[in-house]
């Protein structure tokens, strides 16, 4: 039976769906450094701020799968189109929301719009390029753009706060989507392949809800936050609700979600992949972009400048992707390309920012490189083993590994940093043990309780904290050298048989 003939416009596609997904990763990133500034324009408190920036991720990833699903069924370009229009509406509502609350909700909608969107271009990009050469290059594009908005999110964001209010990290949204959703109506496919699997509300609620109080339950768990009791509650009521989930799926003739995808090697290979290196990436980022501030005293800005060739070279990392594993295969690209993130991390780990020189450059660039590769590698395992049809579903799993990975990585080296800060510091002596239990927290604590204390002693509590967490340095970027070498090995491993999407005969 002869193949079908390649669509004419799939790079102009390609565009547009590559121009959809960057406002959702420049939003990912964007919001890091107008944290503190709405902090205190909106006087939140702690637990506010908590959830301004947990509910995003939070409901992502309790989203993306039921959304993905209902793209299978329903259409990617009638879906995208909508996520499209609910993100505009819900980043003018940010820019502009007068309390924490109305920014929380804010928040929530923009979640809902991003779930739209994200499983959407995957799919999208796997039902318009059926030559398995092709979607590498293409799927290597799209993780291009995504490493791109993700190292232009911090330079945007401190830009804009140096001449606009916090708002204005949200609001420029706005203008990119004027653009983007025109350009998605004119350029995406009428006509897709499509499923006939119902859409069930009931099992998308079930998955929602065990997904977010699960995620929720263990993030607090490991923070500390929350008795104990209340976390133990919180887990056992979303695995309960997923263990439902599970057995309706499994009973259904008409699931919600096929979990027969999991039975392929390639995709249970490319979520672990999207998971661990994610989640790695976002604790060498959380630990870089704080010692940068906090022990080395730069802006927001400089930061962001200092961070720009682990950036700039992840950018570059998708298009190298897609080239590579159409020469050598995925296997060994996946495979090299984790080994290389583990060794330039143990390099970073035994180097100072204090005077980093060239080779802390290249180190960054090559760790940049090197893990945009491989979850570029991830994409290309999981949308290669699916049928066309199945993309938005698959595409909704991959991206939920990505959500799941970067807000699990930021909590666990944020409570690992916690607890390795807190036996290395020592404070200077005079201190009460109320304000040295506080100070020995994290960093940003010892800043806090340094304002509250005399010129000299202050002074003294911040050379220790500086101190401290030059020690945690170290131990963070080698623990997370260590995951990403298990991954790689794991990964050889998972992959020896991949050979791309199979048609059943």
């Amino acid at each position: 039976m002869p193949s079908a003939p390649l669509p004419a416009n799939r790079w102009f596609v390609l565009v547009a769906v590559m121009l959809a997904f960057l406002p959702v990763v420049l939003d990912m990133t964007i919001l890091h450094v107008a944290v503190p500034t709405l902090t205190q324009s909106l006087n939140a408190s702690g637990t506010e701020v908590l959830w301004i920036i947990d509910i995003y991720p939070l409901l992502m990833a309790g989203l993306l799968v039921p959304m993905g699903t209902l793209a299978d069924r329903v259409g990617n370009r009638e879906i995208l189109l909508v996520g499209l229009v609910v993100f505009a509406v819900a980043s003018a509502s940010a820019a502009f929301a007068p309390s924490p609350a109305m920014l929380i909700a804010a928040r929530v909608l923009l979640a809902l719009g991003a779930s739209m969107i994200m499983p959407c271009v995957l799919g999208l990009i796997r039902k318009t390029f059926e030559d398995e050469g092709e979607r590498a290059m293409a799927l290597g594009l799209w993780g291009m753009v995504g490493a791109a908005g993700a190292a232009v999110g911090p330079l945007v964001g401190g830009a804009l706060l140096e001449h606009f209010w916090w708002g204005s990290a949200f609001l420029i949204n706005v203008p990119v989507m004027l653009v983007v959703a025109p350009a998605c109506h004119v350029l995406l496919p009428r006509v897709e392949r499509t499923t006939t699997r119902k859409w069930a509300i009931r099992q998308a609620l079930m998955l929602i809800i065990g997904t977010i109080s699960l995620v929720y339950g263990i993030k607090a768990g490991f923070a500390g936050k929350q008795p104990l009791p209340i976390i133990a509650l919180v887990v056992v009521f979303g695995a309960s609700a997923l263990t439902l989930f599970v057995r309706a799926q499994l009973r259904s003739s008409e699931p919600m979600l096929d979990l027969s995808l999991l039975s392929r090697p390639a995709i249970v290979a490319g979520l672990i992949m999207a998971v661990v290196a994610s989640g790695a990436l976002a604790g060498v980022e959380l630990t870089v972009a704080q010692e940068l501030q906090y022990v080395l005293n730069m802006t927001p800005l400089e930061a962001g400048f200092f961070m720009i060739p682990i950036m700039a070279a992840a950018a570059v990392g998708g298009p190298v992707a897609g080239h590579l594993s159409n020469q050598f295969g995925l296997r060994p690209v996946a495979t090299l390309s984790l080994a290389i993130s583990a060794g330039a991390l143990v390099f970073l780990s035994q180097s100072g920012f204090h005077d980093p020189g060239v080779f802390v450059a290249i180190a960054l660039a090559v760790l940049g490189l090197s893990l945009s590769i491989g979850l570029t590698a991830s994409s290309i395992a999981i949308m290669g083993s699916v049928d066309a049809s199945e993309g938005g579903a698959a595409g909704a799993l991959e991206a939920t590994g990505y959500e799941l990975g970067t807000g699990l990585g930021i909590t666990l080296f944020g409570v690992f940093m916690s607890s390795v800060f807190g036996r290395a510091i020592v404070p200077p002596s005079g201190l009460s043990p109320a304000l040295t239990e506080k100070a020995s927290r994290t960093i940003g604590d010892a800043y806090i309780v340094a304002g509250e204390l005399p010129g000299a002693q202050g002074a003294a509590l911040i050379e220790a904290g500086k101190a401290a967490f030059s020690q945690t340095h170290p131990v963070l970027l080698t623990t997370a050298a260590v995951a990403i070498g298990a991954l790689a090995v794991a990964v050889y491993f998972t992959l020896a048989g991949y050979r791309g999407f199979c048609r059943p005969q």
